[in-house]
């Protein structure tokens, strides 16, 4: 990512490195969001990496915002009342927040500002002033949550400051369990709700992808600070029924940009795959159910690779469970507020949102992947390769490096070094075999006991160095069944997708998006690029014949992944299977809902072929949710 888009957009994305904030003139809203937006997910990849360049990227930002600190505490461009919109600070109080995290030192610098501006936006708040559009509204969550960070690390001596201006956003923003309730919450095919939702429908705000994802932790945020427990059935409600309702096989959201149906030919926003997994590893952390955490990396290792091409240097706007092929549109599409460059790759195709806001996505799930657990307990809480110094809440001082190949292998190896004993926790994700699974530590074989609640194992550490090998075993092939006889094929963490073979073709971005001129040259040159298809894609597949190849060694732990890895044919998994090609028409541009059985059955246009799955993330063009077919009886389905 540092290498790619993420990593340069200060070196040459006029939003960024020309934006308002930082004394430019480049903004693509009057909400002035660009900024804010991608300091939120510079700062977790800069520390993350421990990479100086962006570091002082991040440093310098700061430099330029609290020097320019209006003083009646406004932080931002904007001078007005009338102009002075709270939302955008929202992102970057996380970023504030993130730097402390990372750099202690940083504090002595930021706790000021920030203070200052919480006394401005009290005063705002109780003016009812602060919300000019419904963003902040819809969104204060995320504020609240760096209110939070302030009083449990840095109180200030202001601590009824801080309540008082929660109570505010929530009073002068939205509820959300006002509408994650039965009688309020839309459950159908919101296409076919009269009158319809449109951007001017006071509906729309809670039905837009992007707020629906942000939404999902506001209940668990806000009984962090209240304890009134309905917040935690209202948040548990809006995740289980998002996804049952709206959500797509890969992890996100169908929203396009207003959430719709199941179809496989809608689409969900990249933004919006970077929103729910932050709001699923918070849930996991605060509540401890498992299946937050089970969903997070099913987003984390699906849908946002599968939305970013291979070498990080371009986006999507939208991706589609069935998108045999990613070029314009021409004409009509069937997305509710999407435009015809919605599911090419590039700079900044449909709009610019996504081009800052994506960088967030995997750095905060490496953020997250590690928590501190009762007393003296670490736990991994979220599969990933990483090291981890830290120390219990006891004081025991712990470092851990995770080596794996996790999702494509089963093997997690831990190097530990702890200066007293303590606890280590270790999730057990959905998918997989408990009974078969195996941890060992220094020789030694330990039992594998998820907790029927959060999932995590807990191991007993000793003093000192010690080795640790955590062996998972998949129970088998899941056949998700959808819409049409139709079904979604997964493997552990990974959804798989038809590979209907690609050709890649080059192109230039659009020059209005580029940065300012007299910049340094970089080494990054952005492109988009269209994407054909080189097999066919109109395939049914008979599920009785799915066969699973992992493809590599499991038991090494020092072979390594190829790199770039979300790339077809790069990871080392793939599913086999028989299936043949069936009438399957485009409708406006992308192939249209899974087609209907006809008099209960499915019959093919061609012969019995062998086919291949590969993991949907290494997949840019991919069918996803197969249709079904019997090939033990001549080509039909009954």
């Amino acid at each position: 990512m540092a290498d790619g888009l993420a990593g340069h957009e200060k070196d040459f994305y006029s939003f960024v490195n020309d934006s308002s904030w930082l004394g430019g003139k480049s903004e693509y809203s009057n909400l002035n969001e660009g900024f804010p937006y991608w300091f939120n997910g510079a700062v977790p990849l800069a520390y993350g990496l421990n990479d100086t360049r962006l570091i002082g990227q991040v440093h310098d930002s700061i430099d330029y915002v609290l020097v320019h600190q209006q003083p009646d505490g406004w932080l931002g461009p904007e001078t007005t009342n009338a102009t002075r919109d709270l939302w955008a600070r929202f992102p970057l109080f996380l970023g504030f927040t993130q730097v402390m995290e990372a750099e202690q030192s940083q504090s002595q610098r930021l706790l000021p500002a920030m203070y200052k501006f919480i006394n401005l936006m009290h005063s705002m708040l109780v003016a009812n002033q602060g919300f000019i559009d419904y963003w902040g509204k819809v969104r204060y969550q995320d504020m609240l949550i760096s209110l939070q960070w302030l009083h449990e690390h840095a109180p200030s001596n202001d601590s009824q400051l801080l309540l008082d201006t929660m109570d505010l956003l929530r009073q002068r923003g939205r509820d959300w369990a006002d509408y994650y309730q039965r009688g309020t919450y839309i459950f159908k095919d919101l296409d076919l709700v009269q009158p319809p939702i449109g951007g001017d429908s006071p509906m729309y705000p809670w039905v837009h992808g992007v707020n629906v994802a942000q939404s999902l932790k506001a209940g668990a945020v806000i009984y962090r600070y209240t304890q009134n427990e309905t917040q935690l059935q209202s948040t548990r409600d809006a995740v289980n029924w998002t996804l049952t309702y709206h959500g797509d096989v890969a992890g996100s959201v169908i929203g396009d940009e207003r959430e719709s149906n199941l179809s496989p030919n809608r689409g969900s926003e990249l933004c919006t795959a970077v929103e729910i997994m932050y709001s699923l590893s918070y849930l996991y952390h605060v509540l401890g159910d498992k299946v937050f955490a089970d969903r997070c990396e099913l987003a984390a290792f699906n849908v946002l690779p599968a939305m970013l091409m291979s070498d990080q240097g371009a986006r999507q706007y939208l991706t589609l469970a069935n998108q045999p092929f990613s070029e314009s549109i021409q004409g009509s599409n069937p997305w509710n507020n999407v435009g015809a460059d919605g599911i090419i790759y590039g700079l900044a195709p449909n709009y610019p949102c996504c081009t800052v806001n994506h960088p967030q996505g995997l750095p905060k799930f490496l953020s997250a992947s590690f928590v501190r657990v009762g007393v003296n307990g670490i736990g991994h809480a979220l599969l990933t390769p990483a090291t981890m110094k830290s120390t219990t809440q006891y004081g025991v001082q712990v470092q851990i490096v995770c080596n794996t190949k996790y999702p494509f292998e089963n093997s997690l190896h831990y190097s530990i070094t702890a200066s007293k004993p303590f606890d280590l926790s270790l999730r057990f994700p959905d998918g997989y075999d408990p009974s078969s699974s195996s941890i060992t530590v220094n020789g030694v074989a330990k039992a594998v006991s998820p907790d029927p609640h959060t999932g995590m194992t807990v191991v007993s550490i000793e003093a000192g160095t010690s080795s640790l090998c955590y062996e998972l075993q998949s129970a088998s092939i899941r056949v998700v069944p959808r819409a049409n006889s139709s079904v979604a094929i997964y493997h552990g963490s990974l959804l798989y997708a038809l590979d209907v073979g690609q050709s890649v073709t080059t192109l230039n971005p659009s020059a209005r998006l580029m940065a300012r001129e007299a910049l340094p040259p970089i080494e990054f040159e952005p492109h988009d690029y269209r994407i054909t298809n080189l097999g066919p894609w109109n395939m049914a597949i008979d599920t009785s014949t799915l066969e699973y190849h992992s493809g590599s060694d499991n038991s090494s732990a020092d072979s390594s992944l190829p790199s770039p890895l979300w790339t077809p044919g790069g990871p080392p998994n793939s599913i086999t299977a028989r299936g043949c090609q069936i009438e399957w028409p485009v409708d406006r541009g992308v192939p249209a809902p899974v087609p209907l059985l006809v008099n209960g059955s499915r019959k093919c246009t061609g012969p019995a072929v062998n086919v291949t799955l590969r993991p949907f993330g290494s997949l840019k063009i991919h069918m996803a949710e197969l249709p079904t077919v019997d090939l033990g009886t001549n080509g039909t389905v009954s």
